[in-house]
């Protein structure tokens, strides 16, 4: 297999081996052999880090059976069960479950999935069972999986997190508006991001866009238009514009097969001319994925 440059701060995404996940996605689930495959061609590419979660369907059952001794393992929990007596045991119950998964003892990142859960009433318990994980080994590092940078203000009042996986792209510029890109390494917080292809929406033809997302019609037109100027494919300006982030530590991305890997790691490298500034939104209900079902 040939050997490829390392792309260093790119993540492989693991969704897709556990669930039908994406906009784009026209593929389905990841069988087993696929995943065997995608795997190994991370690997060959340096990407050294596997990001997954509970909620994730067969995504760590999946992950488990396959080679995974070169790689920094991440896992989220899922929401904490309404009412639950015991936060600790719950968080241990939860982490040695996917341990069992995973087929590991232990994992480079723990995340909490559901921000809001920290905020409430259960909130300081759910994070000193994650402090207590990380003092006792199991864990490297202790984070948050957010939403909206919003959250992070009242969450580093009362919390300090290792790690912090946020949304990020070319059209999304909350992270660096709200300062919150520059303040978490500051922090000595490693930040991951995620959705840099929009769940693939950013990589999609004009024609094969759903109709749903037809009110920002002017917003795609410049986006196809600027891409026809510069020459570059979406994969290339999506990629690159995360990687010119020196605050950035990984890049958060989820394929559907080998081939497309492959050209991920290979579309990472290259120059990014200036990005015209209106290509950016703040409209919550296009750049929140969780926001698209009711569109």
């Amino acid at each position: 297999m040939k050997q490829l440059m390392p792309p260093v701060k790119l993540a492989l995404g693991t969704v897709q081996f556990g669930l039908n996940y994406g906009v784009a996605n026209h593929r389905g689930q990841i069988g087993l052999d696929q995943a065997r495959a995608i795997v190994a061609i991370a690997h060959s590419s340096g990407i050294d880090t596997l990001d997954t979660a509970i909620d994730y369907g067969q995504s760590e059952a999946t992950l488990g059976q396959l080679d995974l001794n070169s790689f920094k393992l991440i896992t989220k929990l899922p929401a904490l069960p309404a009412g639950c007596p015991d936060v600790a045991g719950w968080v241990e119950t939860q982490l040695i479950g996917s341990f069992e998964r995973l087929a590991c003892s232990s994992v480079h990142g723990l995340l909490f999935h559901r921000p809001e859960q920290l905020l409430g009433e259960q909130g300081p318990a759910l994070y000193r069972a994650l402090s207590e994980l990380k003092r006792q080994g199991l864990v490297s590092k202790i984070g948050v999986s957010i939403y909206e940078p919003q959250e992070l203000d009242r969450l580093f009042d009362e919390m300090h997190f290792d790690l912090v996986q946020a949304p990020f792209n070319l059209l999304d510029a909350r992270l660096l508006a709200s300062g919150w890109l520059q303040r978490l390494p500051a922090l000595g917080s490693e930040l991951h991001v995620r959705s840099v292809f929009m769940q693939g929406l950013l990589l999609m033809p004009a024609d094969e866009r759903p109709a749903k997302f037809s009110r920002w019609e002017p917003l795609w037109r410049e986006w196809h238009d600027w891409l026809q100027l510069t020459g570059l494919t979406p994969v290339q300006a999506c990629l690159r514009h995360a990687l010119e982030f020196t605050e950035i530590s990984r890049i958060v991305v989820g394929v559907d097969s080998a081939q497309q890997l492959q050209e991920i790691v290979q579309a990472a490298s290259g120059a990014l001319p200036e990005i015209p500034s209106t290509l950016r939104s703040s409209d919550p209900d296009l750049l929140n994925p969780s926001r698209w079902n009711q569109l």
